[in-house]
C-alpha cells in the first residue's frame, strides 16, 4: 500500500507546483490581469482538490507505519489490533481515491443536473420514475451530497418529470454512468389482475458549468413557456405561473425549473440547465463522431436501455453494458448503486479494475 503513491502521479511534484502557484498569487501585480488571475486560481483550486486527499492519505499511512513499529517492539497485541483497524480505514480511503483516478474528464469533478422522465405506461411508468428519483436521492444521501429539487411534475400520482441538482465532489463523473433508459419488470401494484408490467424511465445527466463557459443560445432558437407548478412547493409556487420551461428548437432539449418563487429566477436556472445540456450534447456528438472512425465497435450508452430491474418472475438487477448483476433489486433502489458505477467506469476507462468503497 505504501508504494502506490508514485503510480498515478508525482505527489511531491504537485505539492511543489501548488507552492509555486501560491507564491505567484501573492505577488502585488497578480490582479493586474483579472482574467489571467482567475484562471490561475481555478488551476490552483483544482490541483489542491487533487493533492490534499492524497496528502492526507500519505500522512495516515505514515501514522500506521509508526504505530506498527511501536506495537511490534512492545509485542502489544491490543496495539496490533488497533493498527489493523487503522490500516483498514486507510485502505478504504485509498480505494476511494484510486477510483477517482478513472474520472479524468474536464467536468468529472463538477456538480450534476439529473433529469428523470417517465415513459409510456400510465401509473406504472410514473411510479417507476418516482422510484428512480428516490434511488438517486438515497445515493446522494449515502455519499453526503447535497440535493436541490429544481423541477417536479406529477403524473397520475407519480412523476412525469423531475430535475435535481446534486452537489458534491465528482458527482458528474459518477452520475454519467446512469444516463439512458432504466427498465422495470414487476407485478403491477395498480393491476387488479396481478399481471406483470414493464415500465421505462429515462435519465439524463449534465454537468453544472463554470460561469466562464460560454454556450451561445440565440433567442430565436428557443421557446419559453410559463406554467403553474404541479408538484409540491408551497402556496405561491402552486398558484402562480412562475414555473419556466425552455425548449431548444433545433435539438428538442427541454430545461425547466419551478423551485423559485420568482419567474425571473426560474428562467435563469432553466437557462443554466439548458446551457449545461447543450454543452453535453455537443460533447456526445463529438464522441459519436470519433467512435465512427474507431477500430473498436463500441456502443454509445447515451439514450439506450442500460439497466433492467426485475422483481418477477425472479429478482435481479442487470447492467446491459457491463453484464454486472446483483440478485436484490431493493438494495439498488435504496441507493446502493456504486458497484454498477464502478463496473461502468472500469470498462469505459479500459484500466485495471479498482474498487469503489
Amino acid at each position: 500500500m505504501f508504494l502506490l503513491f508514485g503510480g498515478d502521479f508525482d505527489l511531491d511534484h504537485i505539492r511543489d507546483t501548488i507552492a509555486s502557484l501560491e507564491k505567484e498569487s501573492a505577488a502585488p501585480e497578480f490582479w493586474n490581469d483579472s482574467s489571467r488571475a482567475e484562471e490561475h486560481l481555478v488551476r490552483l483550486s483544482k490541483l489542491k482538490d487533487r493533492f490534499l486527499p492524497w496528502q492526507a492519505l500519505r500522512e495516515e499511512c505514515e501514522t500506521v507505519e509508526l504505530y506498527l513499529t511501536l506495537a511490534k517492539e512492545e509485542q502489544d497485541e491490543q496495539a496490533l489490533e488497533e493498527v489493523r483497524n487503522l490500516y483498514k480505514k486507510a485502505e478504504v480511503f485509498y480505494q476511494r481515491l484510486r477510483f477517482q483516478t478513472l474520472l479524468t474528464g474536464p467536468y468529472d469533478n463538477a456538480n450534476a443536473y439529473v433529469q428523470i422522465h417517465s415513459g409510456a405506461g400510465g401509473l406504472d411508468a410514473s411510479d417507476w420514475a418516482g422510484l428512480v428519483l428516490r434511488m438517486y436521492l438515497k445515493w446522494a444521501e449515502l455519499h453526503g451530497y447535497t440535493c436541490n429539487m429544481l423541477e417536479y411534475t406529477e403524473d397520475e400520482g407519480g412523476v412525469k418529470s423531475a430535475t435535481i441538482l446534486i452537489q458534491g465532489s465528482y458527482v458528474f463523473g459518477y452520475m454519467q454512468s446512469e444516463v439512458g433508459i432504466h427498465r422495470l419488470v414487476r407485478i403491477s401494484p395498480f393491476d387488479k389482475g396481478n399481471r406483470r408490467h414493464t415500465s421505462f424511465a429515462s435519465v439524463h445527466v449534465s454537468p453544472e458549468l463554470e460561469e466562464n463557459i460560454d454556450v451561445e443560445i440565440r433567442s430565436e432558437d428557443i421557446r419559453i413557456d410559463t406554467y403553474r407548478a404541479s408538484g409540491a412547493g408551497g402556496q405561491h409556487v402552486n398558484k402562480t405561473d412562475s414555473a419556466v420551461r425552455i425548449t431548444h428548437l433545433e435539438t428538442g432539449i427541454v430545461a425547466q425549473c419551478q423551485n423559485e418563487r420568482s419567474q425571473v429566477k426560474n428562467k435563469s436556472m432553466a437557462m443554466k440547465i439548458l446551457k449545461s445540456r447543450l454543452y453535453n450534447h455537443m460533447q456526445e456528438q463529438q464522441q459519436e463522431e470519433r467512435l465512427k472512425h474507431s477500430s473498436e465497435k463500441q456502443q454509445i450508452a447515451w439514450g439506450h436501455q442500460i439497466r433492467s430491474y426485475v422483481f418477477h418472475p425472479y429478482t435481479m438487477v442487470k447492467d446491459h453494458r457491463t453484464g454486472h448483476q446483483i440478485g436484490n433489486p431493493q438494495t439498488c433502489l435504496d441507493g446502493h448503486i456504486d458497484e454498477f458505477i464502478q463496473e461502468y467506469l472500469n470498462q469505459k476507462g479500459g484500466t485495471e479494475k479498482v474498487e469503489c468503497v
